[in-house]
């Protein structure tokens, strides 16, 4: 795969992904040929980015008849590189967010080696408690780069998505990795997401990179256990472990001695 392609079709994938958020399952996507005039495009790089959607169970392909927006799923998938917006509006939920921080910093030492920023740079910081159906649901903080600081301060992300507001700025989110684990509530979780402390929470943090490869969101999104789920799928491998299954990456391993 040429350095010059992935870019491409990871693009029309982000566009793509923001129309499926805004469309009701069932409803008819453009055809690979219609991807091919608009984006300027092979048909091999534009059916290459409705794959990946459709193996995400994004998007329908029924031979002969078209591609049409997929029903709902009832969680998120693990491999699956989804903004929480698209994914509530995917369930037939309505997304929106409480700013809690938005700010211009220093990067932590962690936070810069992450990143890969120099000493001397600047982030920006944004924590949101994501709310469904006005329920909060996660508290997300994310700390991007210093070519992200104006879309996010500029940016309604009360209402808006924060991956939107940096594609419209010409930053395309195209993939990422991600840990996921089980921590109990703090006493800030219990009050931000009307929980009790020590409540069990889904703790996800995921780094971010750009349609360039450059790292650009390093994010830690804490959800309430009881108000959110992800689906996994995966192979068993005759190696002793079992493999989270994704096209390319992230993919997950989990041990033997930690099968149930």
């Amino acid at each position: 795969m040429s350095l010059e392609y992935a870019p491409r079709y990871r693009e029309i994938e982000a566009v793509l992904r923001e129309r499926i958020a805004r469309l009701r399952p069932g409803q008819r996507l453009p055809s690979d040929a219609d991807l091919c005039e608009e984006f300027g495009v092979s048909r091999m790089t534009a059916r290459h980015a409705m794959s990946q959607l459709a193996d995400e169970g994004l998007v329908r392909r029924d031979p002969g008849r078209g591609t049409f927006v997929a029903e709902p799923p009832t969680h998120r998938r693990a491999n699956s590189l989804m903004t929480f917006s698209h994914e509530m509006r995917r369930q037939g939920r309505t997304p929106s967010s409480r700013v809690v921080i938005r700010r211009v910093r220093r990067p932590s030492a962690a936070e810069r080696s992450a990143l890969r920023r120099p000493h001397g740079s600047h982030v920006v910081e944004l924590q949101r408690v994501r709310l469904a159906d006005h329920e909060p649901v996660a508290i997300e903080t994310a700390v991007l780069t210093d070519g992200c600081i104006e879309p996010v301060l500029a940016a309604d992300l009360e209402t808006g998505s924060l991956h939107e507001a940096l594609i419209d700025a010409g930053v395309l989110p195209t993939r990422g990795k991600s840990s996921i684990g089980a921590e109990a509530a703090t006493a800030d979780d219990a009050l931000l997401l009307g929980i009790r402390a020590g409540d069990p929470m889904l703790v996800e943090r995921r780094l971010i990179f750009d349609q360039r490869g450059r790292p650009i969101e390093r994010t830690e999104s804490r959800y309430a256990a009881d108000r959110y789920g992800l689906d996994v799928s995966f192979n068993v491998a005759d190696r002793g472990a079992l493999t989270v299954s994704g096209d390319d990456e992230p993919s997950t391993t989990i041990p033997a001695g930690s099968r149930g």
